[in-house]
């Protein structure tokens, strides 16, 4: 199939010394930091360790990402090798300890300091770190990483990659695609700061995990000592309080100064355990599900309804894939959807690196958080046309049949586990984030009330949308709907099944598949996709195919389709109970050209006067 290539404005500024050279961890800054990303050699191979390489690539973007120099496809069966010498200033020191960082890896990673293997990693979608003291040289360091990537031949997580791309699944990316460091720090030092704002007591809750390596290891690390905290920012004096490491502290703050997406208000925090020194940041700011004056459940911001207007986004780019070229790159794509109206992004089944979140936080971006959906092949006929027509008439289906989902496999479902809980405690305090999904249209989706109580016990300061889309099991703070296809049809807010219903059969019908389908709807409603209208810009899009769910030809008449769909199904719905919407989507990506942005971030595809419009009409 023809490809035209494409890139943003971006891609030919990047320094190949200097690549991607931001602090990569926002909430936990200290001085010390060493970036390793840049050029490293690489190979693939079979299962065999390679000495001789292939060549150099471009680390942080994949080997398939034309960024990296490389642009070859890691297939299941081969085994992709990364090599590097560390600088010479990284050597051992008395009383310091190094620590080494990926920001992600996909999927399996195993990792070498000369020759010896300091760390095993799965998971191609959240950081990992590990203290390679003792196997430094005082001489030269040489930095192994082996890299496996089963992409969607397993039931590993794995996002929207595909081997064999197309539509709505884009290319698979395979190694080291998020920022790699170091740091220096004390043998007692300050390994993780966990911040919940308590916007109701005007106070923050606060615990700070310290690590202690001892003289003797065979007492292994420990959580130990006193930590002094101070919270400031512009408009008060300086907030200072003692803690406990390992032990909850609550910290009142006067006349707190509230965080939105119109005033993304932060307060500075630095932290110190003995010689150890950490900046970081929050915000206040209090998400939850009321009643509002009419009796309906609605979306609250800081204790007063607020609708969310949102945008899906994927998070590819034509020359990175899942690695953007850089910083600014990020930032463009929050400041147009926040110059075009949009309050929120929905950032769909990809954890970003922390610095887009942290962007997030500072500019005023609500986050809806997707968790990773992995597993084996479900049945698409069940997902796909089955799901969606049970959708159109509220019927409910138990999640528990697992092998039509993907879900059999029982490491493959403790691995999702695993992954939801790490994803909610590293991306936790950033302020933006504002609900937690756990499934999107039953891609790998099982037990979800099971999960959901999961993340509920993880962090009860967030809403959750336990399954976006359909495979709905009535729980969690949000009934998540998505529609392409159809007129927008509420789920009734009636006492019992078929009250009121001209057509008794299906109210039957939903009780007999499951038999909680007939009860009130409790739950916020919220359309979650929708849209999907595409047309491809010539020049700006990649691939001669299209796909979309809709086909334009021109910027108005595809601004017309989209004020058509507003002005009919959402705004008469919102005074039903609609209280957020979703949008599909940011960007174009490969084949699907259904974004408002083309995937080279040069046209924006939409009037934007109409979409500022729409949106300042989407309110409560």
């Amino acid at each position: 199939m023809s490809r035209k290539k494409l890139k943003t404005r971006w891609a030919d500024q990047i320094d190949r010394e200097h690549v991607l050279g931001e602090y990569p961890r926002p909430l936990l800054v200290r001085e010390s930091y060493v970036n390793l990303n840049g050029v490293w050699e690489y190979a693939i191979t079979g299962k065999e360790r390679r000495n001789q390489f292939d060549g150099d690539i471009l680390v942080p973007f994949s080997p398939e990402a034309p960024l990296s120099g490389v642009e070859r496809q890691l297939k299941p069966q081969e085994t992709l090798w990364y090599r590097r010498i560390l600088p010479e200033g990284i050597c051992p020191e008395t009383g310091r300890r190094w620590i080494l960082h990926f920001g992600a890896v996909d999927q399996y990673a195993a990792v070498y300091l000369n020759g010896e293997l300091v760390k095993r990693h799965l998971g191609g979608y959240l950081p990992f770190s590990v203290d390679v003291t003792d196997a430094l040289k005082s001489t030269e360091n040489e930095l192994t990483v082996q890299v496996r990537d089963y992409s969607d031949a397993f039931y590993y997580s794995r996002g929207k990659q595909k081997i064999k791309r197309g539509g709505m699944f884009y290319t698979a990316q395979s190694g080291i695609w998020q920022t790699v460091w170091m740091e220096q720090v004390p043998e007692n030092y300050i390994a993780d700061l966990s911040v919940t704002p308590l916007y109701d007591e005007s106070a923050v809750r606060v615990k700070v995990r310290t690590v202690s390596h001892p003289h003797d290891k065979g007492q292994g690390e420990r959580n130990a000592g006193e930590f002094a905290i101070t919270i400031s920012s512009s408009e008060m004096q300086p907030v200072q309080a003692e803690g406990v490491a390992g032990k909850e502290l609550v910290i009142p703050i006067s006349d707190p100064h509230s965080w939105s997406p119109e005033d993304p208000f932060l307060y500075d925090i630095e932290v110190q355990a003995g010689e150890d020194r950490v900046r970081s940041y929050m915000a206040m700011r209090k998400i939850s599900a009321e009643k509002d004056e009419n009796g309906i459940p609605r979306l609250y911001l800081n204790n007063r309804p607020y609708f969310q207007k949102g945008v899906l986004d994927q998070g590819y780019w034509p020359e990175g894939l899942y690695t953007a070229p850089c910083d600014e790159a990020m930032v463009y794509d929050i400041r147009t959807m926040k110059d075009l109206g949009f309050n929120m992004l929905r950032k769909h089944v990809k954890i970003e690196p922390q610095r887009w979140y942290y962007h997030c936080d500072r500019l005023g971006m609500l986050v809806w958080q997707d968790m990773v959906n992995g597993g084996r092949d479900y049945q698409s006929w069940f997902v796909t046309y089955g799901a969606t027509a049970m959708e159109y008439f509220h019927l409910k289906m138990r999640d528990s049949r697992l092998w039509l989902l993907g879900r059999r496999d029982e490491r493959g479902r403790n691995q999702f586990v695993s992954e939801m809980r790490s994803t909610i405690h590293i991306l936790k305090n950033h302020p933006s984030i504002v609900t937690w999904v756990i499934f999107n249209e039953g891609w790998g989706q099982f037990h979800a009330d099971t999960m959901t109580r999961i993340a509920r016990e993880m962090d009860g300061s967030r809403l959750i949308d336990q399954a976006s889309g359909w495979f709905d099991q009535g729980g969690g703070d949000i009934r998540s709907i998505h529609d392409y296809f159809f007129p927008l049809r509420l789920p009734r807010r009636t006492e019992a099944a078929g009250a009121g219903d001209v057509r008794p059969g299906i109210a039957r019908l939903r009780k007999c598949v499951m038999g909680d389908a007939g009860r009130r709807e409790k739950r916020v409603t919220a359309l979650t996709e929708f849209g999907g209208y595409s047309m491809s810009v010539p020049g700006h899009h990649m691939y001669r195919k299209v796909y979309g769910y809709r086909i334009y030809t021109k910027k108005p008449e595809l601004t017309g389709g989209y004020r058509e769909w507003i002005e009919k199904e959402v705004i008469p719905n919102i005074a039903n109970g609609l209280s957020a919407t979703v949008y599909t989507q940011l960007s174009d990506v490969e084949e699907e050209t259904n974004g408002i942005l083309t995937y080279d971030r040069e046209i924006i595809k939409l009037e934007e006067e109409t979409v500022r419009e729409l949106n300042e009409k989407m309110k409560l």
